[in-house]
Order: C-alpha cells, then sequence, then structure tokens
C-alpha cells in the first residue's frame, strides 16, 4: 500500500514496533506491536484491532514484564 502522507513515495511494509503511551503521568511501553510502517518517512499505521487489544492490556493493568527509566529532556 503506498503510503498516506502528501508527497512521500513509499510503501507501508509489515513490522514489529515499539509503541509507547502516556496516560497522565504514566508511561506505558508495549514491544512487538504489529504495524504497518512506510519505508521512506516511516509513518506508522496501527489496525483497529490491534489498538483494541492496547486498549484492552492497558485496561487490564496487568504487571509489566520489564520496567525502563524515563528521563526528562531539560
Amino acid at each position: 500500500m503506498n503510503c498516506s502522507i502528501q508527497g512521500c513515495p513509499g510503501h507501508y511494509e509489515h513490522r514489529l514496533i515499539v509503541h509507547t503511551v502516556k496516560r497522565g503521568e504514566t508511561v506505558l511501553i508495549f514491544e512487538n506491536v504489529p504495524a504497518e510502517v512506510c519505508d521512506v518517512c516511516s509513518d506508522i499505521l496501527l489496525a483497529p484491532d490491534i489498538i483494541r487489544h492496547l486498549e484492552k492490556l492497558i485496561e487490564q493493568r496487568a504487571e509489566p514484564i520489564k520496567h525502563a527509566p524515563v528521563y526528562a529532556y531539560a
């Protein structure tokens, strides 16, 4: 599929990405998220079922498998 960004000549390809969500002061990081990524500009598309699954995981508040430091750019 052609990239949806105006003027970008790229095409979307299936990749597994790291997706970050910020809810209030909480930062959530999801690894191995299936996505379509443009091979030129790196635009990312997430399918509706993937978004629903991520929202379900957030609602369940499961214990994370890893912890990561978060730094502020100042």
